[in-house]
């Protein structure tokens, strides 16, 4: 984990609503891995927090992160220009590392969670692994990143809760509607809460005993789990975990959700 002074390189929308913004790094970074977060100022000096944000996409020299716009801060981010600096600390959270013998990889992604999916397939492109893409937007107006997928993945279903883009359905009934056909070795997850209760609930039901690891977001402080805003609870109840610490990435059956 490192406290640096970072260059933006790119800051503009992927949709009305989300932005992509690449920044340089001004030295060399260890740990950089997809599902891991970075913790990075909004470029004002009137809101102290940083904000909590999945790394998409990375090179030695650079990453790159997407983020919606949701209150006053990423508003102000939205507006950072190339070649401004901002403060950013990195790599935060553990992230999802796949097994030699997992081959078969299905990705559910809903919303915003679709950048560490996207992280998923850029650390493992070439790697022999076969993935198998579910990816929920609200309406055709926050449809991104959908040729990342279908050019990564074996199968991939682009779905929007209102059917004005593709079939009109959700990522998680997407993906259990073809689960007999893909029969992945593992999943993984990240999008809001919603969704993610009703994979675990889904997987519940139907019995599939599958290895499953899901990206939680939630509201954050610091990022390195001296705050305690992030704490959820293990299952069962009798435990606590931070999801800026002990996560952001868990095994499903792990955290009540």
């Amino acid at each position: 984990m490192r406290e640096l002074v970072i260059k933006v390189l790119e800051n503009a929308p992927l949709t009305p609503n989300v932005f992509k913004m690449k920044f340089e790094l001004p030295e060399k970074v260890e740990g950089l891995a997809c599902g891991r977060f970075v913790n990075i100022s909004t470029g004002d000096g009137g809101h102290l927090l940083r904000r909590p944000i999945a790394i998409c996409e990375y090179t030695p020299d650079t990453v790159t992160i997407c983020y919606q716009i949701k209150g006053e801060g990423t508003r102000i981010m939205s507006r950072v220009r190339p070649g401004e600096t901002l403060s950013c600390v990195l790599p935060l959270g553990n992230g999802f590392a796949l097994k030699e013998e997992e081959k078969k990889v299905a990705l559910i992604g809903g919303g915003v969670g679709v950048f560490p999916m996207v992280s998923v397939l850029r650390e493992y492109a070439g790697s022999g692994k076969n993935f198998f893409s579910y990816i929920g937007f609200r309406d055709k107006d926050a449809v991104c990143m959908e040729k990342v997928f279908k050019a990564n993945s074996d199968r991939c279903a682009i779905v929007t809760d209102d059917g004005s883009y593709g079939e009109k359905t959700n990522a998680v009934a997407a993906f259990f509607a073809d689960f007999e056909k893909a029969k992945p070795d593992v999943i993984l997850s990240c999008g809001p809460v919603p969704m993610l209760r009703a994979l675990k609930s889904g997987l519940c039901e139907r019995g599939i005993k599958v290895p499953c690891f899901v990206s939680l977001e939630e509201r954050m402080g610091c990022g390195i789990g001296a705050c305690l805003v992030c704490v959820c609870h293990k299952t069962g109840g009798a435990e606590n975990v931070r999801v800026c610490k002990d996560g952001p990435v868990f095994e499903i059956k792990e955290v009540e959700i």
